[in-house]
């Protein structure tokens, strides 16, 4: 498997390629944003690490030009702590994943090797996990083929669980990626609105996908890959 690493600082990057060439992968490195599109473009990798902070062509960018031309490709954002409203506008446009720096590495690889794993999301355009399916552009979801209908944050949250199917997503980072900043620790407003999701999303007596892992986070059940 080959991984290209688009970020401009050096030390982070060699880091990263240290790391993942340790585990079996082998790297590429692109401090140059024009640069990593035209590698990414290129079709020769099967994952992109993508800093948001790039010279003479922004992650963004390029996340919004990979996702045209090659939507299968699996991209994980790295951005700083500092830069939440990036991390939405990255997950909108496509971004499979992202990471914060400063990071943990094991929390890395995992999360590269996952992507990895999953098999191709041929239309970037449309989400289907099991039963479940949403369209980004119409902003339809249906279970089992029946339309339900959800406001413009559970949409949003919906979104952030489909696109990390069977991952066990912490309450800070549903924070930080759907509401784009940090809430008061007591805050409860993730718990009404898994409430309100499970809700809706139970159809014919069945419930839904979506559970409650104890001290860890929450769960959108689907099959396994």
């Amino acid at each position: 498997m080959r991984i290209l690493i688009a970020e401009d600082e050096r030390g982070i990057a060699d880091f990263l390629s240290r790391a993942l060439e340790s585990e079996g992968f082998a790297t590429t490195c692109s401090a140059d944003g024009a640069e990593a599109e035209a590698l990414a473009l290129g079709g020769d990798f099967d994952l992109l690490l993508l800093d948001l902070m790039l010279p003479r062509r922004s992650g963004l960018e390029i996340l919004e030009t990979v996702r045209r031309e090659r939507p299968e490709l699996p991209v994980i954002v790295i951005t700083a702590l500092g830069q939440k409203q990036d991390v939405v506008e990255g997950l909108d446009r496509g971004a499979d994943d992202y990471i914060a720096k400063p990071f943990d590495l094991d929390e890395l690889l995992a999360r590269v090797r996952a992507q990895l794993r999953r098999p191709a999301q041929r239309d970037p355009t449309r989400l289907v996990v099991g039963d479940l399916e949403l369209d980004l552009r119409t902003r339809e979801v249906r279970r089992r083929g029946e339309e339900i209908r959800l406001t413009t944050r559970e949409f949003e949250l919906l979104v952030y669980l489909m696109r990390h199917p069977n991952q066990v997503l912490s309450r800070e980072q549903i924070l930080s990626a759907v509401w784009g900043y940090d809430f008061d620790p007591g805050t409860n407003v993730l718990s009404v609105y898994v409430n309100y999701l499970r809700r809706k999303l139970e159809v014919d007596g069945e419930p839904a996908p979506i559970e409650t892992v104890r001290a860890a986070g929450i769960r959108l059940v689907g099959p396994r890959v």
